[in-house]
């Protein structure tokens, strides 16, 4: 029953994005832009082959090149040029698309490289929005390039991002962390630990960089000093089972912690566990591994919708995001309580289409002074990333484009 409603949903996320798939977004990137809904098209296409799909993903592509081309020069991860060079690699390296990406995208490599000497200001290592978005694509070109010329390239350009990162460190007693603006109207500044834009992603990125022989002996020492940083935050000993998280949100200059965080990809437990996940891969730590699946065990048993924030569906903070990441730490750990948080939030999610003039019935929930829904078919808050995350339930092989979200 649970699985005709996700293939049921799905048809109703694909009809959306073919006949209103863009919306009024203007961005390309891969979870606020076009590109990410491309990537929803080659998905469902390898899920249900059909040329009604693979079409609308191939002129996405083909307008995002020629907007490039145009002169569109907004650089970010989740919005710009970053995101979108990143799924067209993505798509060649799954054989979606074949095409030159050394050719293509190795023009666009020296303008990122500039933003990244530009852009350092005290969010500069932002995934979503700074330099830790764009050393990701990096990454992803020197994992992939056939040109021993390109790849020397991008090995000097992720070097350049981890020494930037070294100098911009600020050092404390357990390791070192990259400051932040936390409340800018306040001018209140700190340690953000966020995997959407502090240091949660930059533990995340850096263990994808240690990984490489080539480029361990600068990043590895910053990954395990960032670590050290980080685990100081955890409370011990756990929250009472079910209720609250393990890490604040972040952590102001004066030393004063957030409150409890919502259960989400973007702010709280479940992206810190991802990367130390991640992590423990990389540096063959026990204890951190074990950190990672205490933190990830005890937000399992988090279901209370009001304690956990969640109020839409979307992968940013929403239930099919949460679902996602205990799906893909089953597949990880074949640990049953993971699948029970997995089946738990996938029938939640499918009782809060209720929006008849949503998209396939849902809403992003946008916050501030005005709280109110919105319709949204991006990746990242919208039903494309609803649809992604249903494929990769029905078919666990179908999962590398979660890498778009460090996960993976």
């Amino acid at each position: 029953m649970r699985e005709q409603k996700l293939k049921d949903k799905l048809e109703e996320i694909n009809k959306e994005l073919i006949n209103n798939g863009s919306l009024d977004s203007t961005d390309i990137g891969v979870l606020s832009g076009s590109s990410g809904i491309a990537l929803f098209h080659f998905y469902y296409n390898a899920y249900n082959p059909n040329e009604i799909s693979e079409d609308a993903g191939s002129e996405i592509i083909a307008t995002i090149v020629g907007t490039i081309n145009e002169g569109y020069n907004f650089h970010t991860f989740c919005g710009g040029i970053a995101g979108a060079a990143w799924v067209i690699e993505l798509l060649n390296e799954l054989e979606f698309i074949e095409v030159d990406t050394d050719g293509l995208l190795g023009i666009l490599d020296e303008y990122l490289n500039h933003i990244t000497k530009l852009n350092q200001n005290e969010n500069f290592y932002d995934f979503l929005h700074g330099v830790i978005g764009i050393g990701y694509y990096f990454l992803k070109r020197y994992e992939n390039t056939n040109s021993s010329v390109s790849k020397s390239k991008y090995e000097d350009m992720l070097k350049e991002i981890v020494l930037l990162l070294k100098e911009r460190a600020t050092k404390s007693d357990d390791g070192v962390y990259w400051e932040s603006i936390l409340l800018r109207e306040e001018g209140i500044k700190g340690c953000n630990l966020s995997l959407s834009h502090g240091l949660s992603s930059i533990i995340n990125f850096l263990s994808r960089v240690s990984s490489h022989t080539a480029l361990s002996e600068q990043a590895l020492p910053l990954l395990e000093q960032s670590i050290n940083h980080l685990l100081k935050y955890k409370k011990y000993p756990a929250k009472e089972q079910g209720k609250g998280s393990l890490f604040p949100d972040w952590i102001t200059n004066d030393n004063e912690e957030s409150q409890s965080s919502r259960l989400a990809w973007c702010y709280g437990d479940l992206g810190i566990g991802i990367s130390l996940w991640q992590a423990s891969k990389v540096i063959q730590n026990k204890e951190v591994k074990e950190t990672a699946i205490q933190l990830l065990e005890h937000a399992a048993t988090r279901r209370d919708i009001k304690e956990t924030r969640i109020v839409d569906a979307g992968l940013c903070h929403g239930a099919f995001g949460v679902m996602h990441i205990f799906d893909y730490m089953y597949k990880e750990t074949s640990n049953k309580i993971f699948k029970e948080a997995t089946d738990y939030w996938i029938d939640y999610g499918l009782t809060i289409d209720h929006h008849e003039d949503g998209s396939a019935g849902y809403k992003k929930w946008r916050g501030g002074d005005n709280p109110t829904f919105e319709k949204e078919n991006s990746l990242l808050e919208g039903i494309a990333g609803i649809g992604l995350s249903i494929i990769s339930y029905l078919h666990p092989e179908m999962t590398e484009w979660n890498q778009s979200l460090m996960i993976g």
